[in-house]
């Protein structure tokens, strides 16, 4: 038992004496420049007194020794609207910083900013110094003004007056934001309404959205994380949600990035020069409602860009509804699906007349089998006409209706590759190529009632199927 205590004791005096006896580690000043993974740091569009995300920077030393920075400090020093964390350590002015041979520190950058007007640039500098000169990574960022509107257990976030949103700050919504009943809320152009997860809009009976951008000045609507990255990913937010005898009037907006874009029940809406993506679910998801759209371009949504549910009165022309999406790849992607019925929330099955659904001189197409599909139910009214447009069309059995020799198909192309300039990016770009077979296909008549394109270029002739001519 002795030996054994004797044994454990001269292990321990043997582990503190090793601990203790340590080669000591030199660093010497460096001789060469240091490299670094990017010269600028751009931070992604970032709000009045907001955090943003964090982004990493690495140093890395070439040099065949262990060095000492003599100084890592941002140029604007204890003012700047950045903060920065090196090898773990928060401040702004780091002196003699180690760094092993062949080996790199992170440096981690985010920017809490406050705004001096509607937007305005944040830029700064982290600045290294040594005896091979002084070297810097720039920080480059977009500082927006912002509103807010944020739901509380006393604060029901409201809108009981007619109001008017301008473009001089953004509008982040954090919760949901309600516009009471016969209420009017005007966006104006270039207004741009950012939604925190999990948040979205109600526009309660009788309201009135009216989204008025011009094509200088789109709306935006999204979800409130700016890093290019949220461009291309869904569920970001909710949705825009229109009760019963709502209305809708949307002009050249963007919107992008949630669960369901439009969500609709019984509501009235005219939709142009809009565009609609990236949606989890649906981007435009309509109950018994009436929907008129010109001009509209629609892309990745993981059941259907447009979903129709007991029946409506629907028409679409020049419209431009693809949907290819990788990351939702497991879903059903249609471009438009229709049907009469719809289960309510009690779980209910209702039915509706579907009056009319017109797709006209456009362009509906997908990497599924078949991007139109329709459910009509017995003993309902089902009436729909796709007319001079370019389908992507599997079969009868699949699709629910007879693409050849139909009275509801008329003058329509399917399974022609309409050879869009890019269709994954995403700011996507769904023009035609000159080469392709849209070009030149639709109806003169037709497009005498839509007569310029989204971009404002005439198509009185030789009309190009969907929204660009």
């Amino acid at each position: 038992m002795k030996f054994k205590l004797l044994l454990a004791f001269c292990f321990w005096i043997l582990l503190v004496t090793v601990s203790c006896n340590k080669d000591d580690i030199t660093f010497d000043a460096p001789s060469q420049q240091l490299r670094f993974s990017k010269d600028t740091v751009f931070c992604d569009t970032v709000y009045h007194q907001v955090r943003s995300e964090t982004y990493v920077v690495k140093v890395y030393n070439n040099e065949d020794k262990d060095i000492l920075i003599p100084r890592i400090n941002l140029e604007q020093g204890a003012t700047s609207l950045y903060r920065i964390n090196v090898d773990g350590k928060p401040g702004y002015d780091f002196k003699d910083v180690p760094l092993r041979k062949k080996d790199s520190l992170f440096i981690f950058v985010e920017i809490s900013p406050q705004a001096t007007g509607p937007e305005a640039i944040a830029e700064d500098k982290v600045v290294f110094s040594g005896p091979a000169g002084q070297q810097h990574v720039t920080l480059f960022s977009v500082v927006q003004d912002a509103e807010f509107f944020i739901q509380t257990p006393t604060n029901p976030n409201v809108i009981s007056s007619s109001t008017t949103w301008n473009n001089n700050k953004a509008k982040i919504i954090y919760g949901n934001l309600t516009v009471n009943p016969n209420v009017t809320l005007d966006v104006d152009p270039g207004t741009k309404i950012y939604f925190h997860k999990n948040s979205g809009m109600k526009v309660a009976s009788g309201g009135v959205l009216n989204l008025n951008g011009t094509m200088d000045q789109q709306v935006i609507i999204r979800g409130d994380r700016n890093d290019t990255k949220y461009d291309t990913v869904p569920k970001n937010w909710n949705s825009i949600k229109m009760e019963p005898s709502s209305i809708l009037n949307m002009n050249h907006t963007r919107l992008f990035g949630g669960t369901k874009g439009l969500e609709m029940k019984q509501t009235t809406a005219t939709i142009t020069n809009s565009f609609i993506h990236t949606f989890l679910d649906y981007g435009i998801y309509a109950v018994g409602s009436t929907v008129k759209a010109n001009n509209l371009v629609m892309n990745n949504c993981g059941l259907a860009c447009i979903g129709i549910f007991r029946g409506g009165n629907h028409t679409y022309t020049h419209a431009t509804i693809a949907n290819y999406s990788k990351s939702m790849s497991q879903f059903d992607r249609n471009g438009v699906f229709a049907t009469n019925e719809w289960k309510n929330d009690a779980g209910q099955i209702e039915q509706g007349a579907l009056q009319q659904l017109s797709i006209k001189n456009s362009i509906v197409y997908s990497d599924r089998d078949n991007a139109v599909q329709v459910e009509p139910t017995s003993g309902q009214q089902f009436e729909f006409l796709i007319q001079n447009c370019l389908i992507k069309y599997s079969g009868k059995s699949e699709s629910g209706y007879t693409f050849d020799n139909s009275s509801n198909v008329v003058q329509s192309i399917k399974n022609e590759d309409p050879q869009f300039v890019n269709y994954f990016m995403a700011k996507m770009n769904l023009r035609v190529k000159s080469t392709s077979p849209a070009r030149g296909k639709g109806n003169v008549g037709i497009a005498g009632t839509v007569p310029v394109d989204i971009v404002n270029v005439s198509r009185t002739t030789n009309p190009t199927l969907g929204a660009y001519q």
